[in-house]
């Protein structure tokens, strides 16, 4: 980073305009990454599908950042999984080859984007779980002259997308299999639509299900690529969709591909919660993830006893739970030496800004932790982080000094 920019080229650069350090010279509130937290959870995450037998597609719509597409990628990620044909698109822009679209290809003009992907060397993956999307997909890349590979989806009644049972994906393979345009390439679904009063057995009922309805297509040679996959797995319950497709030893058949996205910068909120419950069921697995993102802003009034109002609101972070105050800093402090937000609670946020209540110490006129101030700094967990990085254009990747090493762009 260079503070000698003029100020259109730092602009145009996404960096801060007056210097590096994030509790001085950064415009704030700011979505920050740490970088020891992020190198963790890239190693962390890569490590466990390895020593499962699998390979690793993040699912990129959490960030739709390429530079963490590309840190996930060095790490050893087969590829990256998206939400729609333009993040496909965007994702293929900034160098990601290998795609996965974990949703339905529905609409003409989407279904030319990934034409255009495919025609400019994509190595291309999209789901199905209708006779009608079959035809429709047949119909368009066979006048491209292009063949699309596809993924039969397997859902649950009462879930979203995703053919019902084996039977249905079963009927719907043998439409595909008469369809020249298309390439039947495994199986696909999602676990985190599977709900009921045992939510752990669900899961894994579901995963089984998964791995019987995969193999009674290899065993009527419904599957045409040479190596199909079989892939599930959100942020929640990974470890148990890599346990069944382990124990069911599908290595020699089938190219396992797990797709997590929020674990590259974990969380303060549902993530961390789910962690824990993994690290329940699997207590050899040390060192589990660490929140890496966080949002930094500044107190800007002191309205009345109790009460401090902090400039960030809904435009700046998520809000399916309230953000989570972690720690204070004094403007410009070069020591980093945090003080107490103990006892600090959101209550309630508008669109720039966050109420937050303090505990009856920080209204006395000094305490050993120092009296909140106007232009004192805040640190806050988020929960849920893909509904804060879509908030955001630019975030300042900082080491452990707090200095921003890089400003990240998203595509969005």
């Amino acid at each position: 980073m260079n503070d000698s920019l003029s100020d259109h080229e730092a602009l145009h650069k996404g960096m801060p305009q007056t210097g590096n350090r994030l509790l001085a010279d950064v415009s704030l509130p700011a979505a920050v990454i740490h970088e020891p937290a992020l190198a963790h959870n890239l190693a962390w995450m890569q490590r466990f599908c390895e020593d499962h037998g699998a390979r690793l597609a993040p699912h990129g719509k959490t960030t739709m950042c390429p530079e963490l597409f590309h840190r996930q990628l060095a790490a050893g990620a087969w590829g990256i999984t998206l939400a729609t044909a333009s993040q496909c698109r965007a994702a293929f822009h900034h160098g990601v080859n290998r795609l996965m679209l974990a949703n339905q290809l529905v609409g003409e003009a989407n279904m030319a984007i990934v034409a255009g992907l495919i025609e400019a060397g994509a190595d291309f993956y999209c789901v199905v779980d209708s006779a009608r999307n079959v035809d429709q997909l047949a119909r368009y890349f066979t006048a491209r002259d292009l063949r699309l590979k596809v993924l039969i989806e397997l859902g649950v009644p009462g879930g979203r997308c995703g053919c019902r049972d084996t039977d249905e994906v079963m009927a719907l393979a043998e439409r595909i299999d008469s369809e020249q345009a298309l390439v039947l390439s495994g199986l696909e679904g999602y676990e985190g639509v599977v709900h009921g009063g045992d939510p752990e057995r669900a899961v894994r009922a579901y995963a089984w299900q998964l791995v019987e309805a995969a193999q009674a297509l290899e065993r009527d040679a419904l599957i045409e690529s040479p190596q199909p996959l079989i892939t599930a797995s959100g942020s929640a319950w990974y470890d148990l969709i890599a346990g069944v497709f382990r124990e069911a030893r599908l290595g020699s058949q089938f190219v396992p591909v797990l797709r997590p996205g929020c674990y590259v910068v974990h969380d303060h909120g549902i993530y961390r919660q789910a962690q824990r419950e993994v690290l329940a069921r699997r207590p050899e697995l040390e060192r589990g993830l660490k929140p890496a993102l966080e949002v930094y802003a500044q107190v800007i009034s002191l309205p009345e006893p109790g009460l401090a109002i902090v400039g960030m609101g809904k435009r700046d972070v998520g809000h399916d739970q309230m953000p989570e105050p972690l720690r204070r800093y004094r403007e410009g402090d070069e020591r980093l030496h945090p003080l107490s937000v103990e006892g600090w609670q959101l209550t309630k946020l508008m669109d720039q800004h966050a109420f937050v209540r303090l505990p009856e110490e920080d209204e006395e006129p000094a305490n050993g932790n120092g009296r909140v101030r106007v232009g004192d700094i805040v640190a806050f967990g988020v929960s849920h982080p893909c509904l804060t990085f879509d908030k955001w254009r630019r975030l300042c990747r900082v080491d452990e000094r707090l200095e921003v090493v890089e400003v990240m762009q998203t595509c969005f």
